[in-house]
């Protein structure tokens, strides 16, 4: 059955827990207390990871099995760590007094997980915000049918290749330091694998290389879904390109990354703020017929997607006005609409 109503089940601020010992302790750090679940998140992850991989890297000590224990918590902990580095671009977790602090998600924690130190911010706040999924964004999905793996395969590749691209748009629009936080933490980060390689290939292999390029492929995978349906008729209307799921599990492990439509109407926005925003927002996505659906997320998305199981994706459609509901018909060639590829013509009229 579709969704009908609109109760909510993410995280709110009334639903945080209440503040541990090691909250107080890192409490007068942050900048804003609500944010200790990114503390909480960076201590766990650098106790799991970083004691794993010195057993991993000492002389002789690596065996093949491993490899999928690394591999399952890498895919269990990838969500969580992405969003938190989402999060922390946009909104600072410490003050400016101990800024040094800030550097440890994306240039400590980021390599362990296939994430190069300052490539996403560069990227995301330089360009992908910047441009909002437009043709000069180099992530956009406007050039692609959005249910097609042949088109999310070249669009994957051209990303995974588009650093000389990045590197002109930033120096084309004045952005050096985005271009050197780009060039230095894309550096870094193959000269540490290339190192580590060198050292002991085995566990650099299972620990960084491969990560290197599946942080990269989910990383894609989720723009492409928070941006597979763009209305043709008004593609620069967030309300009708970006797309929001709520009720999810996801949701709750991912600091409600699914509300993706109302952190591009306002991208600071807090996490914990996302559901009462959403529903303040419901009359003008019920005009804009923008796209919620409930219980699932991104990654469930895209493979629906990409197997074109669109009638099924339709069980899922959250219903703005329940009391005038879509049939399954008009749900599908709504998704149908929205799929499209964007043709050369169309593409330069935003250019």
């Amino acid at each position: 059955m579709q969704e009908t109503t609109l109760t909510l089940t993410d995280p709110t601020p009334t639903t945080q827990p209440h503040l541990t010992f090691l909250d107080r302790a890192f409490s007068p750090l942050v900048k804003e207390e609500r944010d200790l679940a990114f503390v909480r998140l960076s201590i766990w992850l650098t106790l799991v990871f970083l004691p794993l991989l010195v057993i991993m890297f000492l002389p002789g000590n690596f065996r093949w099995w491993m490899a999928p224990l690394y591999w399952a918590l890498y895919a269990w902990y990838l969500g969580p760590f992405i969003l938190m580095l989402h999060n922390t671009s946009h909104r600072v977790l410490y003050k400016k007094k101990y800024d040094l602090l800030n550097k440890y998600i994306p240039w400590v924690l980021g390599p362990m997980v296939g994430q190069s130190p300052g490539t996403y911010y560069a990227h995301h706040m330089g360009i992908h915000h910047a441009d909002g999924n437009l043709p000069k964004d180099l992530s956009s999905t406007m050039p692609y049918q959005r249910d097609s793996f042949i088109d999310f395969m070249k669009y994957y590749l051209r990303f995974m290749v588009s650093y000389p691209q990045m590197i002109s748009y930033f120096r084309r629009n004045k952005r050096f330091k985005m271009l050197r936080m780009l060039v230095v933490g894309e550096v870094f980060h193959i000269a540490l694998i290339l190192g580590l390689l060198y050292w002991n290939w085995r566990p650099a292999l299972v620990a960084f290389v491969i990560p290197f390029f599946m942080t990269r492929f989910l990383l894609m995978a989720g723009n492409w879904t928070q941006h597979a349906f763009v209305d043709p008729d008004d593609p620069t209307n967030d309300y009708k390109t970006v797309i929001t799921f709520i009720n999810s599990p996801y949701n709750h492990r991912c600091f409600n990354d699914g509300y993706h439509l109302g952190h591009h109407l306002k991208a600071n926005r807090h996490w914990l703020d996302m559901p009462d925003d959403f529903l303040q927002k419901k009359q003008t996505m019920i005009e804009a017929q923008s796209i919620v659906f409930t219980k699932l997320d991104y990654f469930m998305i895209f493979l629906l997607l990409m197997f074109k199981r669109h009638r099924f994706l339709t069980k899922f459609y959250v219903q703005l006005t329940p009391e005038d509901p879509l049939s399954d018909d008009e749900i599908v060639a709504l998704f149908h609409k929205r799929l499209a590829k964007f043709s050369p013509e169309q593409l330069q009229q935003f250019m």
